[in-house]
């Protein structure tokens, strides 16, 4: 699970402050499928980073799987986000000179992964999105609904127990985007727990819950799905 309690962001120039997060307070449970949204500015984006141990908070707890993240070195964060996170990016962020394979391969590497465990992660991973066959393709032989999914493959293959996703869908047309919505839900269903930003409001309602994110302040929530749906691990 993950839980927020009176979370605080405030960037901070030598004339402004400007208030991201607003004390938060926010429990996600296992296995749930969350969508945030809100009009740009509103702290989304900062919310996901906070969310994935990519920026610290002023003020406030938050605990990721149990572990409270407050006063974590960078070193014990580090090591928490590869074990716990994984992430998709709107611009897919893949290496453009390396192969598929190797594109999902590298993050289990600087796990220090067996080559044995790295070589069976890569290969259900593609398995799992449709790319089996193309595991020797360069990203740029693919199209953008397949380069969204090899980087589905790369974060999945982590095994995390949170997938992150900031506009996944953002630089696709209605089709692949319906497919790459399709694939989260199938890889949710499996028990992974998924926060997605969106703006597109169809994404939205498809998720367990839309957390609305207004001013740094989470404004409203919506339950679209019963309880009994979503447990706790």
């Amino acid at each position: 699970m993950l839980k927020m309690e009176n979370v605080s962001k405030i960037y901070r120039t030598d004339l402004i402050e400007t208030h991201a997060l607003r004390k938060v307070d926010l429990h996600i449970k296992a296995g749930e499928f969350v969508a945030i949204t809100g009009p740009s500015g509103s702290g989304k984006t900062t919310f996901l980073n906070i969310t994935g141990l990519l920026e610290t908070f002023e003020e406030g707890n938050y605990y990721l799987d149990g572990q409270n993240v407050q006063g974590m070195s960078d070193n014990q964060l580090s090591d928490l986000r590869n074990e716990k996170i994984g992430f998709i990016f709107q611009s897919f962020n893949l290496l453009p000179d390396l192969p598929l394979y190797q594109n999902i391969e590298i993050p289990l590497r600087y796990r220090g992964l067996a080559q044995a465990d790295r070589k069976q992660r890569v290969e259900q991973a593609l398995e799992t999105v449709g790319l089996a066959s193309r595991a020797k393709h360069l990203p740029t032989q693919l199209s953008g609904g397949q380069q969204q999914r090899v980087a589905i493959a790369r974060a999945i293959a982590g095994e995390p127990k949170f997938l992150l996703a900031d506009e996944p869908t953002g630089n696709l047309d209605s089709l692949m985007a319906q497919q790459v919505m399709e694939l989260l839900e199938k890889i949710n269903q499996s028990g992974t727990t998924i926060i997605m930003v969106t703006h597109d409001d169809k994404l939205a309602r498809r998720a367990h819950r839309n957390i609305q994110i207004f001013d740094g302040q989470v404004s409203d929530i919506e339950y679209s799905v019963t309880d009994e749906v979503v447990k706790s691990a």
